[in-house]
C-alpha cells in the first residue's frame, strides 16, 4: 500500500521531481570531476539545478502548509517530515553544487582518482534516493533502497578517509592538501545528505504502518 493517498498526488509529482533533479546533479558533478578541467562547462548546469532544487522545496513546503487533512482527520504525512524530507534532498544537491564551485575556487588543474570515485558512490546513492521516492506512490518495498544507501554511504566513508590519509601521506603540497581535503570533505556531505534521506523515508515508513494498525 503507497505511504500517500491518492489526492496527494502533487506532492508526490514534487517529490519525485526533487528525486530526478538529485539524479540529474550527482551524474553532473560524476561527470564533471572525471574529466575536470575539460568539462568544466557543466558546472554552469550543476549552479542550474542548484536552483531547480531550491524551487522544488519551496513547492513542497508551501503545498504541505496548504495541504487539507483528509476526511478521517489525519494528514497523509507530518508537514514537519515533509519539511525534513524536502530540505535534505535539497542538502544533496547544494553540497554536489559547492563541491563544482571548489573545483574552481581552488583552481584545480586535475582531478584526483579518490573523488571520481566518491562521486560514483554519490551517483549510486542518487539513484537509490530516487527509486525510494517513487515508492511512496507506489507502495513498493522500501527497504531494499534504505539498506543500499547505508551501504553507499559506508563505502563512501571508507573511500574519502583513505582519500584525507592519502592527501598527508605521499608528500603533496600543503595547498593542495588544504583544496582536497575540502573537496572530499564536501563529497562526503553529499553522500551523508543522501544518508539522511534514507532515516527520514524510513521514519515516515514506520509512522505510516503503525497508523495502520
Amino acid at each position: 500500500m503507497a505511504l500517500f493517498r491518492s489526492t496527494d498526488t502533487g506532492v508526490l509529482d514534487l517529490f519525485e521531481e526533487s528525486g530526478r533533479n538529485v539524479q540529474r546533479a550527482t551524474l553532473l558533478l560524476r561527470d564533471l570531476i572525471a574529466e575536470y578541467p575539460e568539462r568544466a562547462d557543466l558546472s554552469r548546469d550543476l549552479l542550474l539545478s542548484e536552483q531547480e532544487g531550491d524551487r522544488i522545496t519551496h513547492d513542497i513546503i508551501h503545498r504541505l502548509n496548504r495541504a487539507r487533512p483528509p476526511r478521517n482527520g489525519r494528514p497523509p504525512m507530518d508537514p514537519a517530515d515533509g519539511h525534513v524530507l524536502a530540505t535534505t534532498l535539497d542538502d544533496i544537491v547544494d553540497y554536489a553544487e559547492q563541491a563544482a564551485d571548489e573545483l574552481a575556487l581552488y583552481a584545480v588543474e586535475a582531478p584526483m582518482e579518490q573523488a571520481t570515485l566518491i562521486a560514483d558512490v554519490l551517483v549510486g546513492a542518487g539513484e537509490q534516493v530516487a527509486q525510494a521516492l517513487r515508492c511512496l506512490r507506489s507502495g513498493a518495498e522500501l527497504a531494499p533502497h534504505l539498506v543500499e544507501i547505508h551501504r553507499l554511504e559506508n563505502e563512501g566513508d571508507r573511500l574519502s578517509r583513505d582519500a584525507v590519509a592519502s592527501l598527508f601521506a605521499n608528500g603533496i603540497d600543503p595547498m593542495v592538501v588544504i583544496r582536497w581535503k575540502d573537496i572530499f570533505e564536501t563529497l562526503e556531505q553529499s553522500v551523508d545528505a543522501c544518508e539522511k534521506v534514507a532515516h527520514v523515508l524510513e521514519g515516515i515508513s514506520l509512522k505510516r504502518r503503525n497508523k495502520r494498525r
